[in-house]
């Protein structure tokens, strides 16, 4: 072992150290292994920084900046809508609807590009359905990283392996584009099941207000709000009167915030007081619980159970609460919002006025507004945005706002580039960076995505962690660390039967992808385990086929690229991905292995 090996492995038990106890944050990890690993000779300062520019890194930000501008057309909304409506509220059925639907798709596409595509659509419906991220994100990200295991053009070490295949100058048989589909599906099928049964006990509970959501912590800091109730006035009510006549804020606390027109088939999401309501028609108020029962049975209308015909137009992604401050300038001061058209004007519901030490629940429409009063309002957060846009500053928002301004007028355009990019990766072989690349470009040129909403999309966490991880990922097979572990490893085992050397070569590779990357595993192994396999006297292909399986099997630490993409919008740590991963590890080898020896004549 020479000091370059010494220094090697020092370093990569220092870099798991950190992983393990979260000392520093993962990038900042990343950064370090580029500064440190030139100043300790173990590579050169160019291979130091060429994570930067390689084709994974600029590959994922490239397929980030497609997927914000999928997502930013309403695109994503259209993915997600099918998936809510069979899966219900079932946390179980979201998981294997989203991650079967990620791992087939990575089938047949980069799995990074796959896992990248759909993370806007599975944290739209975890924002939909009140699931926290954390709980769909991994399955999702683990069987997108699987998926790649289903054909042969499913990931980059299988793509290598014919290439590979040569012993003793002579290019054995290459396998085809199904051969290796049900051992993929197989292992697709267990990480579903595996997620489905003990998802609960394995993944993070996240919690805190980034998935609790604005609109949630607004209601709670005030007393006479619960949440949102949709009722429905039955057909043998047979009065009509507008919200004026009902006085239903003035009498129950309540705020009318849509209502659905029945005869019309029209939904109004700004009722005024002259709305008038009908038999037939649903309505969504917010106020108390209490207050909503005693409305229904006054008037003997039906509270429903959730939200019904308005579950997508007042999602958490689409609409929700705002708090606003009265501004020193505003025209407001010394008016009430009924004298100026507040809602007309607007295009929002006022549902609480902080005055003083006052809260006004009901009435509030007729109060003169002063300097520093505080409005809470709902409303399409697309509004608040154009509102909080405004050159004239009425309001200042003293709550964040989520969603934003979408362009549905532009989604033919992001499908479009979309489909170029893939057109070039599938039809002209164009490297995958390029190509992606160039559909990110198109996106931004023709107005999906403006400059700065593109390199607000981009988690540069994650860039800075999978630059940081690709030098030490040269400094292993430079300095011949790889090797070395590689050969003292297979030289202690002897000649084991088959099986047995199948399954050493699968933990070899599990342990070498997630410290090099997959395809410099795939690329170092193969040759070495094929002739290992000749001496023990078994099928070098299927030593090779392992190899190249196996180098999916990556999920103990966030070093693979999907991995590292879902964690910090899953708000994984470490720990998290051990938990989950290390059983997914040991459940790949297994059923991998067990397909082999019982239909593939190991």
């Amino acid at each position: 072992m020479t000091p370059e090996m010494i220094l090697t492995m020092t370093v990569l038990a220092f870099v798991i150290f950190l992983f393990v106890f979260e000392w520093l944050r993962v990038d900042v990890v990343g950064i370090m292994m580029m500064v440190l690993l030139p100043l300790i000779g173990v590579i050169t300062p160019k291979e130091a920084f060429v994570g930067l520019s390689s084709n994974a890194v600029c590959s994922i930000i490239a397929v980030i900046i497609i997927g914000a501008g999928l997502d930013k057309t309403g695109v994503m909304n259209q993915v997600a809508r099918p998936i809510i409506k069979l899966a219900g509220k079932s946390e179980k059925r979201i998981i294997i609807l989203i991650s079967s639907t990620v791992g087939i798709i990575s089938s047949m596409m980069q799995n990074i590009g796959a896992a990248a595509l759909f993370l806007p659509a599975a944290q739209r419906i975890s924002k939909r359905i009140g699931v926290p991220t954390s709980r769909i994100l991994m399955p999702m990200g683990f069987c997108a990283i699987i998926g790649g295991t289903i054909t042969l053009i499913g990931a980059s070490p299988t793509i290598l392996l014919n290439d590979l295949m040569v012993l003793g100058g002579n290019k054995l048989e290459p396998f085809g584009l199904f051969t290796q589909t049900p051992i993929g599906i197989c292992l697709l099928f267990s990480a579903i099941l595996y997620f489905s049964f003990f998802g609960k006990f394995v993944l993070p509970e996240a919690g805190g207000e980034a998935d609790k959501g604005v609109t949630a912590s607004l209601i709670e800091e005030y007393r006479a709000l619960d949440t949102m109730y949709e009722l429905h006035i039955p057909a043998q009510w047979e009065k009509s009167k507008s919200l004026e006549d009902l006085g239903i804020r003035t009498k129950f606390l309540l705020t009318i915030i849509a209502i659905n027109v029945s005869d019309k088939k029209e939904k109004i999401f700004v009722p005024r007081s002259v709305n008038v309501l009908s038999a037939n028609d649903d309505i969504v108020v917010v106020g108390k619980e209490k207050n909503v029962l005693m409305l229904a049975e006054e008037f003997g209308w039906q509270v429903k159970e959730g939200l019904d015909v308005f579950a997508e137009s007042l999602s958490r992604t689409n609409a929700g609460m705002a708090e606003t401050i009265v501004s020193p300038r505003s025209e407001l001061i010394g008016k009430t919002m009924s004298s100026v058209n507040f809602k007309e004007f607007y295009d929002v519901n006022p549902i609480a006025l902080f005055k003083g030490n006052k809260i006004f629940y009901g009435g509030l429409t007729h109060v003169k507004l002063q300097m520093g009063d505080t409005l809470l309002l709902q409303g399409p957060w697309e509004k608040f945005h154009m509102l909080r846009n405004r050159p004239q500053k009425t309001l200042t928002f003293s709550s964040a706002l989520e969603g934003e301004i979408m362009r549905p007028q532009k989604a033919s355009l992001a499908v479009t580039w979309l489909l170029i990019a893939l057109a070039q990766i599938i039809f002209l072989k164009i490297q995958l960076s390029v190509a992606l690349m160039s559909g990110a470009l198109g996106m931004i040129v023709t107005g999906v995505l403006s400059i700065d909403e593109a390199y607000q999309s981009v988690d540069w966490m994650t860039v800075f962690l999978l630059a940081g991880l690709i030098p030490l990922g040269i400094a292993f097979e430079k300095t011949g660390t790889a090797a070395f572990i590689a050969h003292g490893i297979l030289g202690l085992i002897g000649h084991p039967p088959p099986i047995i050397l199948l399954a050493v070569i699968g933990i070899l590779t599990s342990f070498f992808t997630l410290v090099i990357s997959n395809v410099g595993a795939t690329v170092l192994l193969v040759p070495l385990c094929m002739n290992m396999a000749v001496i023990a006297g078994g099928d070098p292909r299927m030593a090779a086929l392992v190899v190249g399986l196996s180098a999916s099997n990556t999920f103990v630490l966030p070093t693979h690229q999907v991995n590292a993409l879902i964690m910090r919008p899953g708000g994984y740590r470490t720990v998290d991905y051990a938990r989950a991963g290390a059983i997914m590890t040991v459940l790949f080898l297994f059923v991998e292995l067990s397909i082999l020896y019982l239909f593939y004549g190991i």
